[in-house]
């Protein structure tokens, strides 16, 4: 009796370890959401570059991604310090990475057009490769915390919650802070939000490796070919609809989230209708994430949890099309606090899978490969975004769009339907997906029973 209460202790996590892990993805968001929500604008309205040349980007840089992410993942793996192998990364990589997002955002509208897209390029590619070696270890620590399913559950709470702030207080203050930051000067105002984005981005990731432990007892160091690591991967389908669903999760979340400026700018006419919006949804947002707890303790399935949220999010934003913050501003904004809530619960619960699949592979294939997991998930993610963002600017370029101006009926259509009905279908879709996740909390804790027998064992031959 004492000796199972002393391990239900040790696998519990403490509240200023989940705090400091919810922070590490504040420092995400305030480097990758504000890339994700203001990037692709600022490209076009503020440094002057085409919308051809702007999704052509966005697609390299996947290729780019399809390189690094598994390099990146695996490093992680075969790191060994006093520190753990995830933690190190965002001390040293955080500071590093908050240098680039201010590169990236510093204009030059008056250059040739052939230095702006070389210095797009450079400096694009080379923040997604600081985001992937700061992302990666940062999303890998999760699994590496503890084994206790409901703990993990937790964590991943903390850090949804504090993700769903962050995401927040980003689109709300970052227009203003803009305008006051630039007094009228758009491009300085862009230049000082990266500064003060990128010390956020890196304080909070200082403060998520000091605060946290690895305590996960990893197998030695595997050295594994690529080629029997992605046989691993085939094998375990649990990760294999986890990865589906963060691809599509990447092409909704990034697509939309890349058009919300142009729609409210375009579409409604006020771009500062992009703050009240991202005001009126911060509320629905940190009672989605925090509900998912209470949804997994219902189904006893993050999957299908998962599942619940994604089709919520669907049928709400598909009826946000009806309604308009102008002239049906009621309709408009419980459609968009509802649709908010379940997104949130579902950002939670995909998170929330992802540990849960290292032991089911461990048990299946014999090999943990933590961060060579992560990186196919952050890749496919990523993927997920490239496919969304680029289609956008390349449907919006092939239909007339012109920066700073008074836009063609083809392209407040499209910009209309990529803020409600083509994401809200896809959601759906995902919600479909996710019904197919068997990796339930019974089935779990009998595979961490059994992989830890395993470990047992070997030790003692």
């Amino acid at each position: 009796m004492i000796h199972k209460k002393q391990k239900i202790e040790q696998s519990r996590v403490p509240f200023i370890s989940k705090l400091a892990y919810g922070m590490g993805d504040v420092g995400c968001n305030f480097s990758w959401m504000f890339v994700g929500n203001f990037l692709m604008i600022f490209y076009t309205d503020v440094f002057g570059i085409s919308m051809s040349a702007v999704a052509s980007l966005m697609l390299f840089s996947r290729f780019w991604d399809a390189i690094n992410d598994p390099v990146i993942g695996g490093l992680c793996d075969k790191t060994n310090t006093r520190w753990g192998r995830y933690r190190p990364w965002l001390l040293f990589g955080a500071p590093l990475t908050a240098l680039v997002l201010i590169l990236t955002f510093w204009a030059h509208p008056n250059w040739s057009d052939a230095s702006k897209i070389v210095y797009m390029a450079t400096t694009y590619c080379l923040l997604v490769l600081g985001y992937t070696c700061v992302n990666i270890p940062y999303g890998t620590l999760c699994g590496a915390m503890t084994q206790n399913m409901d703990e993990r559950a937790q964590i991943n709470t903390s850090r949804s919650v504090s993700a769903m702030i962050a995401i927040g207080i980003i689109n709300i203050v970052t227009i203003p802070l803009i305008e006051s930051f630039g007094q009228g000067n758009a491009q300085q105002g862009y230049l000082m939000v990266a500064v003060l984005y990128g010390i956020i981005f890196a304080l909070c990731h200082i403060f998520c490796f000091a605060k946290t432990k690895e305590i996960v007892e990893i197998p030695a160091e595997q050295k594994l070919a690529l080629k029997i690591q992605l046989k691993a991967i085939m094998k375990n389908k649990p990760y294999l609809l986890a990865l589906i669903g963060q691809i599509l999760f990447g092409f909704i979340l990034y697509g939309r989230n890349a058009d919300m400026l142009y729609y409210f700018t375009y579409v409604e006419g006020n771009a500062s209708l992009f703050s009240m919006y991202s005001l009126a949804i911060i509320i629905p947002s940190i009672a989605g994430a925090a509900c998912f707890p209470y949804a997994f303790k219902l189904t006893k399935n993050k999957g299908w949890s998962a599942s619940a949220f994604a089709f919520g999010t669907g049928a709400t934003m598909i009826a946000l099309y009806f309604f308009s913050p102008v002239t049906s501003p009621v309709g408009f904004y419980i459609f968009a606090a509802l649709s908010q809530f379940f997104f949130s619960g579902f950002n939670t619960a995909i998170y929330a899978i992802i540990p849960d699949c290292v032991e089911y592979g461990e048990w299946k294939t014999g090999i943990r490969n933590d961060g060579f997991q992560y990186a196919f998930i952050s890749l496919g993610n990523k993927i997920g975004m490239a496919l969304g963002t680029s289609l956008l600017a390349l449907v919006l370029g092939m239909q007339g769009y012109v920066s700073n101006a008074v836009q063609n009926e083809e392209v407040i259509a499209i910009m209309r339907h990529a803020f409600s009905t083509i994401p809200g279908g896809f959601w759906i879709l995902t919600a479909v997906v996710l019904t197919f996740y068997k990796l339930n909390k019974r089935l779990y804790n009998r595979i961490v029973r059994i992989v830890k027998y395993r470990i047992l064992k070997k030790r003692l031959q």
